[in-house]
């Protein structure tokens, strides 16, 4: 079977290797047939960042939690690639007794058994079952497990009656190819924060998590936020903000120039965004940062967020505890989350197309089974 290699040197490349077994009667083999590109995934894809970052570990200059994640080099090829997707479940175990083949299902992009502790509390990208180290993730290189990557022509999913989340019957698969991840992502850092402060106002920086940002700014549209600015340096992007009915804006180095924000959303992957985001939240507002901040020491304004009763969250998104929300909401609403992508393809094409220096990219292919209708 063939999967997608992130190989050397900002190359991809497909990789011939043996099928996946059922290995426990709670696994699942699944069959990607969309498969989204993670924001994340594009840093080794357009820049020269493995013998940086491993100096930068060496010299103490970035956080040894890269290191867990990706490796003592970060981003070393060749490894498999890809953590978004929507699949076709192939075969279950023997103990599956929730998921059947047929189904159209997505795939957290993080393991998860369901049943520990954390998973429980909804922390499930820090499962304490399936996680040796820092996280345990598909895509991401052997540093986070042995799970392969998603643009694959098989894989195997552990604890599958918690894991895979079928789709609503009618659902484009397309609509949904982020909801592993991104997609998610942007969900945790609008929906709730709205919920408790209804008609509130939100600001995204965009630009770094680049489809998270869009997907966010359209969410806080379509959950009643009575603002909604999106900042881009893209025009292209802020055009696509503009089609959910966010104000869209150029983004431009220094203070904001509105604060007082109720929820925002820093999407821009750098320091000097993280300090913007955080200096633009209204009292008791909420800032969620979504992107990387690799730095041993990142300066965050501590004391003005003291003085304004501000709260700042970041890390992991635990997708497997939104996603039966986040799929209803889609299904019921018909969100049209397919307008932030900016390139879809082939799968055959994925070497070249994954690889793309746009927005966010979505591979498909056709399903080669039936869906198996809904029990009624």
């Amino acid at each position: 079977m063939r999967e997608l290699h992130f190989t050397r040197d900002r190359r991809l490349a497909w990789h011939e290797r043996d099928g996946p077994a059922l290995q426990d009667p709670t696994d699942a083999i699944v069959r990607p047939f969309v498969a989204g590109r993670c924001d994340g995934d594009t840093l080794p894809l357009h820049r020269r960042v493995s013998r940086a970052m491993q100096a930068g570990l060496r010299l103490g200059a970035i956080d040894p939690a890269v290191g867990s994640i990706c490796g003592p080099v970060p981003f070393k090829g060749p490894f498999a690639i890809g953590h978004e997707c929507v699949a076709e479940v192939l075969a279950v175990g023997d103990d599956v007794r929730h998921v059947r083949a047929g189904q159209t299902v997505v795939v957290p992009w993080a393991v998860s058994c369901g049943t520990c502790e954390r998973c429980r509390r909804g922390l499930t990208a820090k499962c304490a079952t399936t996680t040796d180290t820092t996280l345990a993730a598909f895509g991401f290189g052997p540093a986070s497990g042995p799970w392969g990557g998603m643009i694959a022509d098989e894989v195997r999913v552990p604890h599958a009656d918690h894991m895979l989340v079928p789709v609503p019957a009618g659902t484009p698969a397309l609509r949904v190819a982020a909801a592993s991840d991104n997609l998610a992502d942007a969900w945790r850092t609008v929906v709730p924060p709205l919920t408790e402060r209804g008609g509130g106002s939100v600001l995204v920086l965009g630009g770094g998590a680049k489809s998270i940002g869009l997907y966010a700014a359209g969410l806080a549209v379509a959950h009643g936020a009575s603002v909604v600015d999106y900042l881009d340096r893209s025009p292209a992007r802020r055009q696509i903000a503009e089609t959910f009915g966010a104000r869209a804006h150029p983004y431009r180095r220094g203070p904001a120039t509105n604060s007082g924000y109720d929820v925002v959303v820093e999407a821009t992957s750098s320091t000097s965004g993280l300090q913007r985001a955080v200096r633009a939240v209204a009292p008791g507002g909420i800032c969620t940062a979504v992107g990387y901040y690799i730095a041993t020491a990142t300066p965050v304004p501590v004391m003005h967020m003291y003085a304004t009763d501000a709260t700042l969250r970041l890390g992991v998104s635990h997708t497997r505890a939104i996603l039966p929300d986040l799929l209803g909401f889609v299904h019921r609403t018909g969100f049209p989350a397919e307008r932030v992508t900016t390139l879809t393809a082939d799968w055959d094409d994925a070497p070249t197309a994954y690889a793309a220096r746009t927005t966010k990219v979505v591979l498909h292919r056709d399903r080669i089974t039936a869906e198996e209708a809904p029990p009624s």
